[in-house]
């Protein structure tokens, strides 16, 4: 499923985007990707080598690259090189997606009561937005939003206060009360004395039996998705930034954040007010100290504390030694 699907897009060719470049091959760009899903007439974009593993999964697309960067691509690729990779991303993304820069309330949305659900409970004061889909035997608190387009699986419990955006939701799922779900992350370029806002085009997957408890906040990916993996439980407050993908059986104690882009492996548990810098890599069967700082990737089955994060019998000995 596209990564995109919650945004109105223009049908512009690919000389309308890049005028000062001539093309041999011009068509109506199809969609923006990342560089792992991205296919033919996909934009997408290389601006680390850190994701030079990526290219092999993408296919004859166009790619926004560096100078330095621009060898690694396949010559089948359209290649366009750019001082600020970033920034011209995020100028492509608003003109094929122009309203994905901006979280503009939902005007459409309707009481509960207003519309038609089967087998589903609502407290009061839900409002609905159009074409939302939930399953059976789903239950949705008093006040809670869910805007158009967001998709809820079957005996889910959706606490109140919660609003929900951009989102693909499991089958039962637990969401408790005052989460927010689905909103842009937070993006900017800054360049001359101004942020410009990176637009988002991503959404929310939440898995099946994933449980999120209260004060939660899930962004939506930039170009990519946020995913939260099957059987993951999140403790109050935790924040995930856009792109994060947390896997299958994890456990994530109160207050810790993920900064964006970070990837976590299966069965990961980490301890409260714990925090994950961006781009990372966390590997499976991996533990976290409550209170510890990551700032560089983390192999299979490690056990670390700190900050920096270090593994646990460094982390003791230095401590013993202090």
């Amino acid at each position: 499923m596209s990564s995109n699907i919650f945004f109105k897009k223009k049908n512009i060719r690919l000389d309308k985007i890049f005028p000062k470049i001539k093309f041999r091959d011009n068509f109506i760009v199809k969609s923006i990707q990342p560089l792992h899903t991205a296919g033919n007439k996909d934009i997408t974009f290389f601006d680390s080598i850190k994701y030079k593993k990526n290219i092999k999964h993408s296919k004859n697309c166009v790619c926004i690259t560096s100078e330095k960067l621009k060898d690694f691509l396949p010559k089948n690729y359209i290649i366009i090189v750019v001082k600020n990779v970033l920034l011209e991303l995020a100028r492509v993304t608003k003109l094929i997606y122009p309203n994905s820069d901006v979280d503009y309330p939902d005007l459409f949305i309707k009481e509960s009561k207003k519309m038609k659900f089967n087998k589903v409970k609502f407290g009061n004061n839900v409002l609905i937005g159009k074409n939302v889909k939930i399953g059976t035997n789903s239950l949705i608190g008093s006040n809670t939003i869910i805007e158009s387009n967001v998709y809820i699986g079957k005996n889910c419990v959706i606490g109140s206060n919660n609003v929900i955006k951009n989102s693909i939701i499991g089958n039962e799922v637990m969401i408790q009360d005052g989460c927010k779900i689905g909103q842009k992350g937070f993006g900017f370029i800054p360049i001359k004395g101004k942020n410009i806002k990176f637009p988002h085009i991503g959404k929310v997957v939440i898995k099946d039996f994933v449980e999120i408890a209260s004060g939660c906040t899930i962004d939506r990916g930039s170009i990519d998705d946020t995913i939260i993996g099957q059987n993951t439980y999140l403790d109050n407050q935790v924040h995930i930034a856009h792109n994060v993908k947390i896997g299958s059986n994890c456990m994530i104690a109160g207050q810790v954040g993920f900064a964006g882009s970070s990837i976590i492996g299966n069965n990961v548990s980490i301890g409260g007010q714990a925090g994950i810098s961006g781009h990372l890599k966390i590997g499976n069967n991996v533990k976290i100290g409550g209170g510890s700082g990551v700032v560089k990737d983390i192999k299979d089955n490690q056990v670390v504390m700190g900050y920096p994060a270090i593994p646990l019998r460094n982390f003791l000995k230095k401590n013993k030694d202090d």
